[in-house]
C-alpha cells in the first residue's frame, strides 16, 4: 500500500502514515527500511498487519526542504555572464542586485568590476545549487 507520512516523532520513535485509502496508519521506527529518518510528507510504500500497524516502510519520495527547482536564478546562467559580461555587472542584475549592477557600471572602466566578477564566477561554480537558491532565491 502507498501513503505519506504525517507524523514521526523521533523521541518516541514512532509515526503516523496516511495510506492512499484515507486510514491512518500508526508505525514503529524499528519498521522503518529507509536510508534516511522519516519525516513529515515523505511518499512511502508499506504493508498493514492484522491491527492496523504499519510495516515494512520503504521511501519513495521524500519531502525535500528544497523542491526540484530550488531557485528560479540558476547558478550555471550566473556564472557564465559573471565570466562574460561581469565587468558590466549584467550577472547582477539577473540576480536581481540593481544597485550593485549599476555600480559595475558605473566604474566598468577601470577593470574592478571585471576583477571582482571573475572571481564571483569562481565562487558561483563552487556554491552548491541549495546554497545558491538560499542566497539568491
Amino acid at each position: 500500500m502507498k501513503g505519506q507520512i504525517l507524523d514521526f516523532s523521533i523521541q518516541s520513535n514512532s509515526g503516523v502514515i496516511s495510506g492512499d485509502d484515507q486510514p491512518r496508519y500508526q508505525f514503529s521506527g524499528a519498521n522503518w527500511r529507509g536510508q534516511i529518518p522519516p519525516a513529515r510528507g515523505q511518499k512511502v510504500d508499506f504493508t498493514v498487519d492484522g491491527i492496523g500497524q504499519a510495516n515494512e516502510i520503504y521511501i519513495l519520495s521524500s519531502a525535500s526542504a528544497f523542491p526540484a527547482q530550488v531557485g528560479d536564478k540558476n547558478r550555471i546562467v550566473a556564472a557564465i555572464l559573471a565570466f562574460f559580461l561581469g565587468g558590466f555587472g549584467i550577472h547582477k542584475f539577473y540576480l536581481g542586485q540593481i544597485g550593485w549592477g549599476i555600480v559595475y557600471l558605473i566604474f566598468f572602466w577601470t577593470f574592478i568590476p571585471a576583477i571582482v566578477a571573475f572571481i564571483e564566477f569562481i565562487i558561483y561554480l563552487c556554491t552548491s545549487d541549495e546554497d545558491f537558491a538560499r542566497k539568491y532565491g
